[in-house]
Order: structure tokens, then sequence, then C-alpha cells
């Protein structure tokens, strides 16, 4: 036997499994639970301003076609080698902004790479290990303080009122101040506890004071 005979009956060795039914549906099941408590964790962790539940939709289905896809890839070389050149024409183009939500659709794809390929028992244990840790650091403290943009307009004889209360807010930073005849209006970044949110009541007290309002949102800009 050659030395490419040799190469071409390894190469082909690798993809003399067979599709059955019963590995088909306990590859997808895996990945269905194990993105189901990906999603669990994405959730309990989130700290975003609006929860997206098509993204969670999102991961536990990315996890349960990448182990069909490896599935099928890992059975037959053609069938590799199509889904190959398929998948190379497919282009992704939905922005994501949070890194966050990057690395979790990864540990979806990962862990269905993982089902697909028939290690199951690992799949099940690193993502309890990725989970656990996670959810572990984010309580003891990595997570961020809930961001608030706060407006406020008022007559621009209070002016100086205005400043003085503002002064009393846990952390404030202004950025931007609009003045309209008599009327200012003035935007500041805050960042608050739930329990914080009290000490904007004051405001509304204030004689001369049109309007208050308090936006959550994320800085997304580091600004």
């Amino acid at each position: 036997m050659s030395f490419m005979d040799m190469i071409k009956k390894s190469v082909i060795s690798e993809f003399t499994g067979t599709i059955t039914v019963d590995k088909i549906l306990l590859s997808l099941l895996v990945a269905f639970v194990i993105g189901v408590f990906i999603v669990f964790i994405y959730k309990k962790t989130y700290s975003g301003v609006v929860y997206s539940k098509s993204f969670s939709l999102c991961i536990i289905l990315l996890g349960m076609v990448t182990a069909m896809v490896i599935r099928t890839i890992s059975s037959n070389l053609a069938l590799s080698l199509g889904m190959v050149g398929a998948l190379s024409i497919v282009r992704f183009r939905t922005a994501i902004k949070e890194p966050t939500d990057t690395v979790f659709m990864f540990w979806s794809i990962t862990a269905g790479i993982m089902a697909g390929a028939g290690l199951y028992i690992v799949a099940i244990i690193a993502s309890l290990g990725i989970g656990i840790l996670y959810f572990v650091g984010y309580m003891l403290g990595f997570k961020a303080k809930h961001q608030y943009l706060f407006i406020v307009k008022y007559d621009a004889r209070i002016d100086e009122t205005i400043i003085r209360q503002v002064k009393k807010l846990p952390k404030t930073k202004l950025k931007s101040k609009s003045i309209s005849k008599n009327i200012v209006e003035l935007t500041f970044e805050l960042e608050l506890k739930n329990d914080d949110a009290k000490v904007l009541d004051n405001f509304k007290n204030i004689e001369g004071v049109t309007s208050v309002s308090v936006i959550s949102y994320q800085n997304d800009f580091g600004a």
C-alpha cells in the first residue's frame, strides 16, 4: 500500500459513522438542555436596558443547529465538504453591541459542537462549570450599577436651587444643557441602586419645575 493510499484510508475512516435517529435526537436533546441552562444564566445576569426574548431563543436554536451540523458532517465526507461550501457563502451581518452576548453565543456553539460530536457528559459538565463560575463571579460584585438619564425642565429663575439639589444625588455627570426662553433643560447621567431612586422625588416638589424624567439606558461608548 502506497503512502497516498494510507492517507486516503485514514481520512475516509474518520467519516465512516452512520446517522441514526436516536443519535440525532440525543444530540438535539442535550444541546437543547444546555441551551436552556445558558439562557437561564444569561437572564439571571442580564444588566442591559431591555431583555430580548428573541436573543434567548437564538441561543437555544444556535446550539441545536450546530449539533445537527456536526452530527451530519461527522458521518459523511461528501456531506462535510458540501456543508463547508454552503456555509462559506453565508454572511451574518447582525450587529452585537454587547461583548457578553457574543460570549454567550460562542458558549452555545461550543456546547452544540460537543453535543454533535457525541461528547454529552463533557458538554454537560463543562457548561455547568462555566455557568456556576460565571454566576458566582457576577454575584461577587462584577456587575455594573443601574445607569439612568435624569432629565429635568425648570424655570431659569430657580437654577441655583436645582443645582444645589443635583449635588445631593449620589453620582451625576452632566450630559447636556439647553435653554429655551425661560425654560432650562438639564440632562444628567446617573448611577443608582434600586433603593436610591427615591432621592429624585425631591425635584417634583420644587416650585418652578416643569417636568422630571428618569430613563434607563446603557452607556455603550464609555463616554
